[in-house]
């Protein structure tokens, strides 16, 4: 094996743990968000996006990006989210064909309800995470990264 193919092998391998780490935090947060809260991961990313905007609202092609889905899959997100009224779409004033999505008064409320689930479930996750040989390299990153921030 030369120099070129086991950088590859490291890079693949590095992305293969960091998909297992992903999957465990996702697995975890999607089945309390649900139960606690009837929220789904990508339905509290999308709440979790919204809340961080300067007059809370994003176009939609933002809001995909944000969410890490597809134009259609976030209109069809984006649908549901309306029907649930936690959500609505307002259109730009200066481009009629510009479509901002914000959170409703429900919204906001069903965010602050579900973002102490998420923040408690995400440090759990990590640290039984942190337990898991393969995947502590990675999760001693991300803990030094947060004590980097706390100072």
């Amino acid at each position: 094996m030369g120099i070129a193919d086991s950088a590859v092998e490291v890079r693949a391998s590095g992305w293969r743990t960091l998909a297992a780490l992903h999957a465990h935090i996702e697995s975890a947060l999607e089945r309390e968000l649900v139960r606690r809260h009837a929220l789904s991961v990508v339905e509290f990313t999308v709440l979790d996006a919204l809340s961080r905007q300067d007059g809370w609202h994003m176009r939609m092609s933002q809001l995909a990006r944000a969410a890490a889905l597809s134009s259609s899959a976030t209109t069809r997100l984006v649908n549901r989210l309306e029907d649930r009224g936690l959500l609505t779409r307002v259109l730009c004033a200066d481009d009629r064909r510009g479509i901002y999505t914000e959170l409703t008064d429900a919204g906001w409320a069903l965010y602050r309800e579900a973002r102490p689930t998420h923040d408690a479930v995400l440090e759990t996750s990590l640290d039984s995470a942190g337990e898991v040989p393969e995947l502590a390299p990675i999760v001693g990153f991300l803990h030094d990264g947060v004590r980097g921030v706390r100072g």
